[in-house]
């Protein structure tokens, strides 16, 4: 049975709520670059739904696209959760050094135990509170945020798969209506000037 690319996705609608959890967090956290790329993502999310209901096939092809950056992004963030190829979860690479922080989870994960200690960062820094985290958490912070991101990228596997169906549904319509003659701006007019054609030569022709 062929799918109608035309009825909303529910990958699409999995994707917009995942990514929007998960921009509650990170702006908890004061992870500026994750914030932006969630914003991005929000919007492409939005701009895939629009094209998919309103037959739009770049719009659908721009969130195709899209989705192959945020796999990679995705990716990126396990890397550095886990500390692969030489990153540290420790530098301030996500937070563009504007804070202390890291990860939300890092300072409130689940079954941690933590104490407040002040920081202050120099004579004009702004002093605020934050979590020391202990040992003795049921989940460490790194994989929270790498379950996250493997979230993601699983739901960008399927809406890249769905909007590359898409698109190649939309293409196989307008080819069949090109061919019908759909696209043909004056079909009415060829004809016509056929038929005038015909009736000023038989007009000319010797009696």
């Amino acid at each position: 049975m062929r799918l109608d690319p035309h009825r909303p996705s529910f990958m699409a609608a999995g994707a917009e709520v995942t990514a929007l959890e998960r921009q509650v967090f990170d702006f908890l956290g004061y992870q500026w670059a994750p914030i932006l790329a969630n914003f991005i993502h929000i919007v492409m999310v939005i701009l895939g739904l629009f094209g998919t209901m309103q037959y739009r096939p770049r719009y659908i092809v721009v969130y195709t696209v899209w989705t192959a950056v945020w796999i990679t992004w995705n990716v990126f963030i396990i890397c550095f959760y886990l500390e692969v190829g030489g990153l540290s979860k420790d530098s301030e690479l996500l937070t563009f050094s504007l804070s202390q922080h890291r990860s939300w989870w890092h300072e409130h994960g689940l079954g941690c135990l933590h104490e407040e200690a002040s920081m202050a960062a120099g004579l004009g820094a702004l002093h605020s509170q934050a979590l020391m985290v202990d040992t003795g958490c049921a989940l460490d912070h790194s994989y929270v945020e790498g379950l996250h991101s493997g979230l993601q990228i699983l739901l960008a596997l399927l809406g890249f798969i769905y909007g590359c169906y898409v698109v190649s549904v939309f293409t196989e319509e307008e080819d069949s209506f090109d061919f019908i003659g759909g696209f043909d701006p004056f079909p009415l007019y060829h004809v016509n000037e056929k038929q005038s054609s015909l009736l000023s030569k038989q007009a000319y022709l010797p009696a």
